[in-house]
């Protein structure tokens, strides 16, 4: 690690000698490990330890969980908030695996579009709803700092699943509830 920040330093034109960049290789080294942690860490096992059987048949909404993530085009961050709505069949998830589930796949090179898919199918798969959603919504600064340079820009993306996909009035019921 610390030979490639060598030969980054100098092909920026910086003295890797220089008293504030002593360090920097091993504080990078310790930030990327909690960055990239997602991938030590497997998301099934964050659910199958979690859920139970539940009683409700009617819709859980978990909104505007925290995420940062690192597009894996630019190796920029991209950040914003996931809301996870479920219509349970047999099994309830306690509301902090939703958080860790989507903690663990975005702390791993990503894009935003995936790491929706993979929250979804993960869900469908360990948790076996009848439908289950996730809305993500995340500035990206590849595209604030270059390229087309917009500041204010955020992506939405939606990923639907057994009764939210077939079901306007389902989806209707949360997207009202996100509003709310």
């Amino acid at each position: 690690m610390e030979n490639f920040f060598n030969q980054f330093f100098e092909s920026i034109g910086e003295d890797k000698n220089r008293e504030g960049l002593k360090e920097t290789p091993k504080r990078v080294q310790e930030l990327w490990k909690f960055l990239y942690k997602g991938y030590k860490e497997d998301p099934k096992v964050a659910l199958k330890s979690a859920y139970f059987q539940g009683v409700c048949d009617e819709m859980i909404v978990a909104q505007n969980i925290e995420f940062y993530s690192t597009c894996e085009h630019h190796l920029l961050p991209f950040f914003g908030n996931i809301s996870v709505g479920y219509i349970p069949k047999e099994k309830i998830v306690g509301i902090s695996a939703i958080a860790k589930l989507i903690e663990i796949y975005s702390k791993r090179l990503q894009i935003q579009e995936r790491l929706n898919t993979q929250i979804a199918e993960t869900f469908d798969e360990i948790i076996e709803p009848r439908g289950v959603i996730v809305v993500c919504e995340a500035k990206h600064l590849c595209m604030s700092m270059q390229g087309v340079q917009k500041q204010n820009a955020i992506i939405k993306t939606s990923v639907l699943r057994g009764l939210f996909k077939k079901d306007p009035k389902t989806r209707a019921e949360f997207m009202q509830l996100l509003k709310s």
